[in-house]
């Protein structure tokens, strides 16, 4: 498993250099075969032609082309020698009556009469009136380069075939050249193969280090040390980029992490202090702790704790349903002053009951926006109520909705005790409750702003707190429908 990487990229290395060679060497041996057999070819027929053209020629003033003074033996010697081939004399039925070699010795007619070429070169000889090819003519133990034309006498019945000649050579240059050629790219080939073998084990070396590590990074991450970084992230390529997404991703999960175990530890301790009153008071009914006469006080604090369990239960299940989304899935257009009117006449009990006023700044006409009715409605509900709960008795809320922009901008401000500025950042966080709440506040759960950061994150809006001489403002934007 460890080495899966090296042997990879060496057989893909490998076999891209064994594919390259060996197309480049088809290439190449096919191109120059071509060209040799084509190159050796022409330059015999033409090199023939002469030779036809002047046996021919003599042959038509009365010479005898086997003469020693003025025939075939008298030219074909230096014309070989030039030519660098073989010429052949030979009667119409294929019998070899003369023979000069590449050295210039000519044989004498007795002496290769018996020598006789293959009857399927004759006849085409005498049906296309040449022959060009390559052949072993019946008389050689390989394969020649042939090229070959017919010489003619007239007789009564017109030109009749009488002799042949023929140019040959031999072809085992070109299968020297052919094994000198395969030789080279043989050992250019391992040599190449030796560097991409050498290349790739240094590359797979360097790939697989910090692989590696990211895998020990990564078990070790798993099985609980979230303190665990990348340390080699600096590196221009992608495992630089990966090195850091993991150190981003880590960070996350650990920060995650931190939450959860706030959010349990949160939760731990606001179902401790009902559940421990339940269990208190409950137990003191049962065993007779409690006086009979004080039971029914006693049953009381029982509901009201119970009530506020439920309540508690219930803005968590409302929160994660939240949560679950990261945007409204729906907006409509909505007037956002009937919104605040109806949330406002929603708490009036409220508001009465601890003796507050309302000071309403809201424009005459209809104030069109975007957003979930529902939504925005819990966040003027919950932002009223906050004010309401921690707002000095005979004091005034002010609601204050403008449009700057392509905004609506509502402002909900109260009158109580000012929130200090280090717990102005922790205000929309889950469970946050100054000290003055818990004592004042007996029924919130603390998490009813968090909802309200929540809502409008979903919007793509923005929701600030300022907190100044006692009086403390909540301002949330919300998009113009038009």
């Amino acid at each position: 498993m460890k080495h899966s990487m090296f042997r990879r990229h060496f057989l893909i290395t490998a076999g891209m250099i064994l594919t390259s060679f060996f197309l480049l060497a088809t290439a190449f041996m096919t191109l120059s075969y071509r060209y040799m057999v084509q190159d050796r070819t022409q330059t015999m027929d033409e090199n023939i032609n002469y030779v036809a053209v002047l046996t021919q020629k003599l042959l038509d003033r009365g010479y005898s082309p086997t003469s020693e003074q003025e025939g075939f033996p008298f030219y074909s010697p230096a014309l070989s020698s030039i030519s660098q081939a073989n010429l052949l004399l030979c009667d119409a039925e294929g019998h070899v009556v003369r023979y000069a070699d590449s050295t210039g010795f000519c044989s004498a007619y007795g002496e290769t009469s018996t020598k006789t070429i293959s009857p399927g070169i004759t006849a085409a000889m005498e049906a296309d009136g040449s022959y060009s090819g390559m052949s072993d003519l019946g008389i050689y133990p390989s394969v020649h380069f042939i090229s070959g034309r017919p010489i003619y006498i007239q007789t009564e019945d017109g030109p009749h075939m009488a002799y042949m000649v023929f140019m040959t050579a031999s072809a085992n240059d070109l299968m020297v050249l052919w094994r000198s050629l395969a030789t080279l790219f043989f050992f250019t080939a391992v040599v190449v193969f030796c560097i991409a073998f050498v290349s790739s084990s240094i590359f797979s070396l360097q790939q697989a280090k910090p692989l590696r590590e990211l895998t020990d990074v990564v078990r070790r991450f798993g099985q609980g040390e979230h303190d665990l970084r990348i340390t080699d992230c600096n590196r221009k390529d992608e495992f630089g980029e990966l090195a850091c997404t993991f150190n981003t991703m880590a960070d996350s999960l650990a920060s995650a992490e931190e939450d959860r175990r706030e959010f349990v530890a949160n939760i731990s301790h606001e179902l401790k202090t009902p559940l421990t009153t339940i269990s208190g008071f409950t137990s003191g009914i049962l065993d007779g702790t409690i006086p009979p006469e004080k039971v029914n006080d006693s049953l009381q604090v029982v509901a009201s704790e119970t009530a506020r369990l439920s309540r508690l239960v219930r803005r968590m299940l409302d929160m994660s349903a939240m949560q679950a989304r990261d945007t409204v899935n729906s907006q409509v257009e909505f007037d956002i002053c009937e919104t605040m009117v109806q949330s406002v006449i929603s708490l009036e009990g409220k508001i009465r009951s601890h003796h507050l006023d309302m000071d309403l700044h809201i424009p005459d006409k209809r104030t069109m926006v975007w957003g979930d009715p529902d939504g925005i409605t819990q966040v003027c509900y919950n932002l009223l109520d906050n004010a309401a709960k921690f707002a000095c008795p005979g004091s005034v809320i002010s609601v204050n909705i403008t449009t700057k922009g392509r905004k609506a901008c509502i402002s909900i401000k109260n009158q109580g005790e000012t929130i200090p500025p280090d717990e102005i950042g922790m205000i929309f966080d889950r469970f946050h409750k100054s000290d003055r709440s818990r004592s004042m506040d007996k029924e919130g759960v603390g998490l009813g702003l968090h909802i309200v950061k929540t809502i409008i994150n979903q919007h793509k809006e923005t929701i600030s707190v300022t907190s100044e001489n006692g009086v403390t403002e909540f301002i949330f934007t919300l998009a113009l429908a038009s």
